[in-house]
């Protein structure tokens, strides 16, 4: 095994040992001392998005006199490479850490200085150069924000767009195959299967609306409040500016908030976006479940679908199938709704001028984010566009329906429908036959009362 090499490096507080080929020093190597706690790492696209604020705000102190030209081009050509996704690995601090999340705002701030001074061949400060006109306090905020918009509007809301509109296809191809409604997971009246799946495209529909809703308020920015929220040691026209080069780079309207000091102190529009997509998570658990309920059996279940097979289902079951697909999603949404509870209780870390859980916050927002945009495309793609319906067995349980009786109910009333349809269940027919026994209505008269399609446009029979 290689022996590590190291070499000193020095902070405000001393000096301390940094892996010698580490393009971090000091700060972040103190925070890898301080924090072994649990080996998960800041996100990717969070790492990335500070890269683009740093790269944004040498751009903007280039242009406001605050930093050389030659300085300022060397940051923005070292966090170009980590945008680009180069040197991951120089990100090792935990997301348990410092609450402001420092110490990832220093990481990268070290790491873009190593750069930028091999690129410019002069000493670039990761403070005094990388980090001027900003802290933490306004990085770490503002770098949540923006990865949150960008990953919903590149990742999350294409993929609800995409489930959706698998959705509606699929209902559109079964417009006409009619089935057994369920209420209390009890035999109900009919619907047909185009309806059944309308709930669910509403229910995206819907989650798509109710993301798009709470964005207005994600696009507003802590960058420019510094410290506290007055924005001590930037330029008065450094958040403006900013705002503007961050839009112009990623094409979204974001906007320098209001009140920094709100921006600083509280989490609430990234708890509002978690609630939403908590609810987005609460619409595929039901969506999954119902398909995993719908595809039950093949023998002893409902037997009305059949899903894809993916993958045999046991390991001592020959021949066994499972809903894997389905399955999966229902863990994700699971796993959402505790993230949401995390971020609601984390939200609530505002003391007095800063939240102190943001890195907590980050992680399990942008997590969030990329586990539903993942599960709403497998869903699509590998559960709902390729299911097959057993028409025949839809047709057999629809056809012994007691609960068809309910449209006999203005003409026979309620107490001598309940009756056909107990004689029905009990004697396991048809309760067209029984109806034609048990009533005075001709066959020809029941035949068309009864018609499981007719039932389900609604209205009054007779």
């Amino acid at each position: 095994m290689t022996e590590i090499e190291y070499r000193i490096e020095k902070d405000s507080m001393g000096e301390l040992q940094v892996p010698i080929d580490a393009l971090y020093a000091a700060q972040t190597q103190r925070a890898i001392n301080n924090f072994p706690i649990s080996g998960l790492q800041m996100p990717p696209a969070f790492i990335r998005t500070i890269a683009l604020i740093k790269r944004c705000a040498a751009a903007v102190n280039l242009e406001l006199g605050e930093l050389d030209a030659s300085i300022a081009q060397a940051i923005i050509t070292a966090a170009d490479k980590i945008i680009e996704g180069q040197y991951a690995e120089q990100f090792p601090v935990d997301i348990f850490q410092t609450g402001s999340g420092t110490s990832t705002n220093m990481n990268v701030n070290e790491v873009l200085a190593s750069l930028a001074t091999k690129i410019a061949g002069q000493n670039i400060s990761p403070n005094d150069h990388v980090n001027r006109g900003q802290s933490s306090n306004d990085v770490i905020p503002t770098a949540i924000h923006v990865s949150t918009a960008l990953q919903c509007r590149q990742s999350l809301l294409p993929a609800l767009t995409h489930l959706a509109d698998v959705i509606a296809n699929k209902s559109t191809s079964l417009a006409a195959v009619v089935k057994t409604g369920r209420t209390h997971l009890m035999d109900a009246m009919p619907i047909t299967m185009a309806q059944e799946l309308a709930a669910w495209e509403l229910q995206i529909r819907n989650a798509i609306a109710r993301i798009e809703a709470s964005l207005p308020r994600i696009y507003k920015l802590a960058q420019g409040g510094t410290a506290v929220g007055t924005g001590i040691n930037a330029h008065a026209e450094f958040a403006g500016k900013f705002a503007q080069t961050i839009s112009a780079e990623t094409g979204i309207p974001f906007q320098s908030n209001a009140c920094f000091f709100e921006s600083l102190a509280a989490q609430d529009a990234v708890v509002e976006l978690s609630g939403q997509m908590k609810v987005l998570a609460v619409s595929l658990m039901k969506i999954a479940n119902d398909l995993r309920w719908m595809n039950s059996g093949p023998l002893a279940g409902l037997g009305e679908i059949e899903l894809t097979a993916l993958q045999p289902g046991s390991s001592i079951m020959p021949g066994k199938v499972n809903p894997v697909i389905p399955e999966a999603a229902t863990m994700v949404a699971a796993q959402v709704i505790g993230n949401d509870a995390t971020i609601t209780l984390a939200g609530q870390s505002g003391n007095f001028q800063l939240n102190v859980m943001l890195p907590v916050i980050a992680y399990n927002i942008l997590q969030s984010i990329g586990l539903l945009a993942n599960a709403c495309n497998t869903l699509a793609d590998k559960a709902i566009s390729g299911f097959k319906v057993r028409e025949d067995h839809l047709q057999e349980a629809l056809s012994k329906n007691p609960i068809l009786v309910t449209a006999l109910n203005p003409l026979i009333g309620y107490a001598k429908a309940a009756e056909v349809a107990k004689a029905a269940y009990q004697q396991n027919r048809p309760v067209l036959d029984v109806a034609v026994e048990m009533t005075d209505l001709s066959r020809g008269e029941l035949s068309q009362l009864l018609e499981p399609a007719h039932l389900t446009k609604g209205g009054v029979s007779g």
